[in-house]
């Protein structure tokens, strides 16, 4: 049961809220109504009936004491001008079926049943035959006596009246929660996609705090919240950037170091191996910082994909990589182009460490998202050690410095996507990103 309401019940808080002021509405409108419908309007309905029954029966009474037709004409006549009904004499023959109430009849008005029991002879009531009136049909000794009762004499007006009112405020009532409730709905939706593109790195500022007390307290503390996490990348951007810069110096100072000492041939090896790991701490060092500062200060705008793809297969092929690319035209996404270009260029160049050649293929998944792979004919990963291959220092073999992947990754979610390590279809590994439009 529990299953059948979660699938049953909306899932939107629009939804769920409108659900809660309507079935209330409901239930509260069916007890006006029967407490209305059942009790009074069904008890003034029996006695307008009753009073319609004794008028058929005086007129029936009229009729069989008339000593001749024109009595008989008479009695008819009377029953129009003093009961406002209608009534014809037709030869004998069967009675017409009955036709049953409608949906908005009193079904507790007691016409039949009070004309059955009064005059105690065989008739039928036709309720469908026409919206005003009510075809009623008595078999007399002679014939059939043909009534047609008007249905104002039967029923109280009010009744209409009251199936209108019950309706219109249904529908008024409901209106009005409707439209309070989207706009109360409008600011959450406002701050979750505020939050949503803050969370993928777009910086849309500070969001105006709009709707109830709660909801705006949701945005004040959302929007300080976003101005503390702001003001912390940036000092660590900047501390970085210091200590990028600390580390530098002592590394350029040995370089320059390295470079004028005395050209002996004695020295030549030391010295080329010295120098090549000043050029190693540098690269680290430059990767180490990379990491750290996740590319946080980069703003996120629409992209080319397959422009910005073709510049990195281009910067590659120029490093020595054998790597094709395949891109469709129409791929255009909301990224931050460097820390992108970033993640790409690790993936190539680990792939092209371990490979002769790599693919690289993008095109849309799907109307959300776009889809990047990288294939390589290398020996690949194992299964069970390609998901320890994104943690850091984890994958440093063959000259990595164990960053490449973690900082890919890192990118990747940044963006609201993911990357996953598969089995290529050229023998190797393969790469596959999916990054949302």
């Amino acid at each position: 049961m529990a299953g059948l309401a979660r699938r049953i019940l909306p899932r939107s808080l629009l939804g769920r809220t409108l659900l809660i002021v309507l079935i209330p509405l409901i239930i509260v409108q069916a007890v006006a109504m029967q407490i209305f419908y059942g009790t009074h309007l069904n008890l003034v309905s029996r006695r307008l009936s009753a009073a319609v029954t004794g008028e058929i029966a005086t007129t029936i009474s009229l009729i069989e004491r008339a000593p001749d037709a024109a009595g008989r004409e008479w009695a008819l006549r009377n029953a129009w001008e003093q009961f406002e009904m209608r009534m014809e004499l037709l030869p004998p023959g069967p009675l017409p079926p009955d036709g049953r109430p409608g949906p908005l009849t009193p079904r507790n008005s007691g016409l039949g049943s009070g004309l059955r029991d009064r005059l105690q002879r065989p008739l039928s009531i036709d309720w469908q035959g026409d919206d005003q009136s009510v075809f009623i049909t008595v078999r007399l000794n002679d014939g059939n006596l043909h009534i047609v009762a008007p249905r104002k004499r039967l029923f109280a007006a009010t009744f209409s009246v009251f199936i209108l009112w019950l309706v219109g405020s249904s529908l008024l009532v409901f209106a009005i929660a409707t439209l309070f409730v989207r706009n109360q709905v409008r600011s959450i939706r406002r701050l979750a996609r505020a939050a949503e593109a803050f969370g993928l790195g777009r910086d849309t500022g500070p969001i105006k705090p709009e709707g109830a007390a709660e909801v705006r307290q949701a945005a004040g503390a959302f929007n300080r919240m976003q101005e503390r996490v702001t003001r912390f990348l940036h000092q660590r951007t900047e501390m970085l950037a210091g200590v990028s810069h600390d580390l530098r110096t002592p590394l350029t100072r040995l370089r320059l170091a390295l470079a004028m000492l005395p050209q002996d041939e004695s020295l030549r090896q030391d010295i080329d191996d010295m120098t090549g790991d000043v050029a190693e701490m540098e690269r680290l060092i430059e990767a180490y910082l990379a990491f750290a500062r996740g590319e946080g200060s980069e703003q996120a705008g629409p992209v080319d994909l397959a422009a910005l793809l073709d510049e990195i297969v281009v910067s590659a092929r120029r490093a020595g990589t054998d790597v094709a690319l395949t891109a469709t035209d129409d791929l255009t996404v909301t990224l931050r182009p460097d820390a992108f270009r970033r993640a790409v260029t690790n993936l190539l160049d680990n792939a092209s460490r371990h490979a002769r050649h790599v693919d690289l293929h993008a095109a849309r998944l799907g109307e959300r998202f776009v889809e990047i792979t990288v294939d390589d004919d290398g020996p690949g990963i194992p299964p069970d050690r390609r998901e320890t291959a994104f943690k850091p220092f984890e994958s440093g073999a063959a000259g990595g410095t164990g960053l490449g992947l973690t900082i890919a990754r890192d990118i990747v979610r940044a963006h609201g996507g993911e990357i996953l390590l598969e089995d290529s279809a050229l023998g190797g590994l393969r790469a596959r990103i999916q990054v949302p439009v």
